[in-house]
């Protein structure tokens, strides 16, 4: 499980117009489910839940079936909004999970 918390720039409302571009389709590889709780990705396994508060977006990457994969709907959450929204943006802090990795 990876945690991302997206900073909003003042009065830009990144979230909002993040759920109004999946809505629209104009993110046409991301989707939400759940009542707009999750995000899915029409590639890669597992979703991303997340919740919106005073302009902080908290996600939470989760693949049950392959965690060590889960970089993989980060790394194309993250790169979507590099590439569209990041005058949208303040920061983006990361925290990886503790675990042990096998070699």
């Amino acid at each position: 499980m990876i945690t991302l918390q997206i900073v909003e720039q003042p009065e830009c409302e990144l979230y909002k117009e993040l759920r109004r571009a999946m809505r629209s389709k104009d993110l046409r590889t991301f989707s939400m489910q759940n009542r707009g709780r999750r995000i899915k990705h029409m590639a890669y396994p597992g979703w991303i839940s997340w919740s919106h508060d005073a302009n902080v977006i908290t996600c939470v990457v989760k693949n049950p079936a392959n965690p060590k994969v889960e970089w993989q709907l980060m790394h194309a959450f993250l790169g979507r909004l590099a590439d569209r929204y990041p005058e949208y943006i303040h920061s983006i802090n990361i925290q990886f999970p503790d675990a042990e990795w096998e070699e």
